[in-house]
C-alpha cells in the first residue's frame, strides 16, 4: 500500500494541485480539490468510470495521526498519500482555516440523458444561480431531501469550484449532478421524463401552503432556483408548470436562496413520501 513520505512545496504534484483553484486548469485536467476529513472519506469510497474518484491526497502529519483512519483507507484504495505541512495544504486548499487534509479529484458530474433515464421524482435546477457558497448549500439541502439529482445550467457557476465542493460537505459524492445543460433543455427533458416543473419565486403566483393542502406535490417534481439577487428572468418562469412561492408568515422581508430551496424540496419530499409516513431527520 506504500507509505505517505513528506514532500516539497516545491514538487511539481503541489504545483498541480495549487493550480486547480483555477476553473480552466480544473476543465483542463478534469480535477478538482476537495478539503477536510468528510469530502476526503466521501471521495475514497466513491466511483467515477469504476476508479476512485479520490487519486491523490495531501496531509499534514498532525491530520494524518487524527484521521489515521482516512489515510488508511485512501493507501488500501491505490490512492497516492502525500505527508506535507501545514503551509502546503494551506497554500492548495486556499482557505483561511484548513483542515489538513486536501485531495485531488476526477470529475464526477453525470450526463442529463443519463439523470433522465432514471425517471427522477425530485430534482433541484439551479439555473442562474452565481454564489458559488449557495450551489453547494442547495446540492447539501437536495441530498438531505432524498432528491434523486441536481442540475445546474450553463449559467450557473462551476460546480467544482473549492466553495461549492467545501459547502456541499461531502454531499458533491452523494446524487448524480449534471452541469452545463442550457436551461430550456433542462426543462422540457425532465418534463419529458415525467416531473411536474416549479420555479421557486417569492413573486409567485401559486403558495406553496395551498399546493401542499391541495395534494399538489406528491407526483414527480422539478424546482428551478434563480439568481441570488434577482431570482428568475421572465423566460425561465415560463417555461415551468408553475410559478411557487414561499410564503413569509413574519415580518422578514425575504428568504434566501438555500433556505428557499430547503423549505421547497423539503416539502416536495414531504408530500411524496405521505403515504408512506413522515421519516425522522434525527436520531433519537
Amino acid at each position: 500500500m506504500g507509505t505517505p513520505e513528506l514532500i516539497s512545496p516545491r514538487s511539481p504534484r503541489v504545483v498541480a494541485a495549487r493550480r486547480l483553484a483555477r476553473r480552466n486548469f480544473r476543465v483542463k485536467e478534469r480535477r478538482f480539490i476537495a478539503e477536510g476529513p468528510q469530502a476526503v472519506r466521501e471521495a475514497i469510497e466513491h466511483r467515477t468510470a469504476g476508479e476512485p474518484t479520490l487519486v491523490e491526497l495531501f496531509a499534514t502529519v498532525e491530520a494524518a495521526v487524527r484521521h489515521s483512519e482516512i489515510i488508511e483507507a485512501a493507501l488500501a484504495a491505490g490512492v497516492r498519500v502525500h505527508h506535507a505541512t501545514d503551509e502546503t495544504v494551506a497554500d492548495i486548499s486556499q482557505t483561511v482555516t484548513p483542515q489538513g487534509l486536501v485531495g485531488v479529484c476526477r470529475f464526477l458530474d453525470t450526463p442529463f440523458e443519463e439523470i433522465l433515464a432514471g425517471r427522477p421524482r425530485l430534482v433541484a435546477v439551479l439555473a442562474h444561480v452565481r454564489d458559488p457558497g449557495n450551489a453547494g448549500t442547495v446540492l447539501r439541502c437536495a441530498d438531505a431531501a432524498g432528491a434523486d439529482a441536481v442540475v445546474l445550467t450553463d449559467a450557473s457557476v462551476d460546480l467544482y469550484n473549492p466553495k461549492s465542493v467545501r459547502a456541499s460537505v461531502g454531499s458533491l459524492f452523494h446524487l448524480p449532478v449534471a452541469v452545463g445543460v442550457p436551461v430550456e433543455q433542462a426543462v422540457r427533458g425532465l418534463q419529458g421524463a415525467g416531473a411536474r416543473i416549479l420555479a421557486a419565486d417569492g413573486a409567485g403566483e401559486k403558495d406553496l401552503d395551498d399546493e401542499l393542502d391541495q395534494g399538489a406535490m406528491g407526483g414527480p417534481t422539478a424546482w428551478i432556483f434563480g439568481n441570488e439577487a434577482w431570482g428568475l428572468p421572465e423566460e425561465t418562469r415560463a417555461l415551468a408548470d408553475a410559478v411557487v412561492r414561499v410564503p413569509i408568515h413574519g415580518k422578514a422581508e425575504s428568504l434566501n436562496l438555500a433556505t428557499a430551496a430547503a423549505v421547497c424540496l423539503y416539502a416536495s419530499a414531504r408530500a411524496q413520501r405521505a403515504s408512506g409516513g413522515c421519516r425522522s431527520v434525527t436520531s433519537s
